[in-house]
């Protein structure tokens, strides 16, 4: 495996997927500040752990990432507010701006795990296929 995970990004791991989980069921159950927030806590907690204090801290310090670090605090003041639609726009916009250059590294991680990398794989080598086979 290209990876090593330790227990530590493992917990990492759960924290962000625990983040995700409660924006996503927040964000069904019209919006709810509650969840929201605490898929926010969790996520942060999450990608703090997996990459370390320090380097989460240069990732929102960093002066290329100023625009996206400004648009996830804006997005976490907009949801406790009680702005939560206009939260969670400035924050899918930060997550893209923050974490735009590690799609590449995810995306090599998924396609390792052994049933989602077969589900993800699947569809583009069967599109690769009839491209082929229509020439």
């Amino acid at each position: 495996m290209a990876y090593e995970i330790n227990e530590l990004k493992k917990i990492g791991l759960g924290l962000i997927g625990f983040g995700i989980f409660f924006t996503f069921l927040g964000a069904l159950l019209f919006f709810d500040r509650g969840l929201l927030a605490l898929g926010n806590i969790f996520w942060l907690s999450g990608v703090a752990i997996l990459l370390g204090w320090r380097s989460t801290w240069k990732l929102f310090t960093n002066r290329e990432n100023y625009k996206g670090s400004v648009c996830f605090l804006l997005g976490l003041f907009f949801i406790f507010v009680r702005w939560p639609v206009v939260g969670i726009i400035f924050e899918i916009y930060s997550c893209i701006a923050l974490f735009g250059g590690f799609w590449p590294s995810v995306k090599v991680f998924l396609y390792q795990i052994p049933v989602v990398g077969w589900i993800i794989q699947y569809p583009i080598t069967l599109l690769d296929y009839l491209r082929r086979g229509s020439a």
